[in-house]
């Protein structure tokens, strides 16, 4: 593949992701908001203090910091002491922030099933089912 048809492939499965991520989203009811994404993060990649959470989400400290404090204050999350740093706060995702990831998690779920099963021919989904690890290899590549 030339490098022009490799930057047009990028530029169109960009806007396909996109597209397809906003719209799922917007249907779902699941807008992408900062507390959501905080929350995604502490979900996957475990506790960390306020400074990794907002270098990790390209945001400045004190963003992240008044971010974490709403998820604070609808108990999304918990904030306990860094043993390796007494100045610091371990912030964890806490059982009522998990119910509500996986309640936007599973409405996500159901609508991309719906949209498949609707949408797809079985070739189709067979043809999407292959893409899945292609898609994951960019995915750790990025």
């Amino acid at each position: 593949m030339t490098a022009e048809a490799a930057s047009l492939l990028a530029r169109d499965l960009r806007r396909s992701i996109g597209s397809f991520v906003r719209a799922i989203r917007q249907d779902a009811g699941t807008t992408r908001s900062a507390q959501s994404e905080a929350l995604d993060l502490l979900d996957r990649l475990g506790s960390m203090n306020v400074a990794t959470l907002a270098e990790k989400r390209g945001v400045t400290h004190q963003t992240m910091r008044l971010v974490v404090a709403q998820l604070d204050v609808a108990a999304l999350v918990r904030q306990d002491a860094d043993p390796a740093d007494r100045r610091s706060r371990l912030v964890s995702i806490s059982p009522a922030g998990l119910d509500a990831l996986a309640s936007e998690r599973d409405k996500r779920a159901s609508r991309i099933e719906d949209a498949i099963r609707t949408e797809l021919s079985s070739t189709e989904q067979s043809l999407l089912r292959a893409a899945i690890p292609l898609i994951d290899r960019l995915a750790l590549a990025a």
